[in-house]
């Protein structure tokens, strides 16, 4: 079997624990995408991997055994990239990084390597960590933006006032499905597509405007990637706007 001594960045998307003293952890690394480690139980502060490095949307750099047919590849080593002291410690912004966390663990299966990707989602969560204040739109721009590397970014040559939300583009008329949008929600896609993190302060959104808007992207998302399941963690960023 070849393998092959690598060393990466890497984001943490979910850790789950296997057995009494192992655990499995989901990565989408620069270096070679999507990877599943099997990663002893941290006992010690000496441990090469800190029981803190496992948590969702730690920036890592690595040292890994990479096998190209194995499920479960070695860890050897781990250090922090970059520490994100705030989205750990800050309520709300904890919420938006679990919810991030776990659609990206759904969203990423199987993601072969795509470094602009991965450099998207590091740099988005670098700027989530470092925001003051005015990110209650993040994970909105955030989902919205992805969609432009996993393929199905809007089109913006059709035109029309409603969105085909199976085509990802724009319509003069209804499709003859029912997945579309009609023209006063088509807009909240219009509007999204205008918005980036450092100027989306500056777009006003309601609740219930925005609760509406996740719905639509969730919808999107479940059409364009099969499988793609209800979230937990949706509740309790629900729960954070209300």
């Amino acid at each position: 079997m070849n393998s092959a001594l690598k060393k990466s960045e890497a984001i943490v998307l979910h850790s789950l624990k296997y057995g009494e003293g192992r655990i499995i952890v989901d990565m989408y690394t620069r270096s070679d995408g999507r990877l599943s480690f099997i990663v002893p139980v941290p006992r010690s502060q000496r441990s090469k991997v800190k029981k803190q490095y496992l948590q969702p949307l730690t920036l890592l750099a690595i040292e890994a055994d990479v096998r190209q047919q194995a499920q479960l590849q070695k860890l050897r080593d781990a250090r922090l990239l970059v520490p994100l002291p705030s989205l750990l410690s800050e309520p709300a912004k904890l919420s938006i990084g679990l919810f991030v966390a776990e659609f990206l663990y759904h969203a990423l299966k199987g993601e072969q390597r795509n470094e602009p990707l991965f450099c998207y989602v590091r740099d988005s969560i670098m700027w989530l960590d470092g925001a003051p204040d005015s990110y209650v739109n993040f994970h909105l721009v955030f989902l919205m933006r992805l969609s432009r590397f996993l393929g199905f970014w809007p089109n913006l040559e059709e035109e029309g006032d409603y969105f085909d939300l199976r085509a990802a583009s724009f319509c003069t008329e209804p499709p003859l499905h029912r997945d579309f949008l009609l023209p006063q929600e088509a807009g909240h896609i219009r509007l999204l597509m205008r918005m980036d993190f450092p100027t989306m302060h500056l777009f006003r959104l309601t609740r219930a405007e925005r609760a509406r808007i996740l719905e639509i992207l969730l919808l999107y998302y479940r059409l364009h990637l099969p499988a793609f399941p209800e979230l937990r963690s949706l509740q309790v960023l629900q729960e954070l706007y209300n």
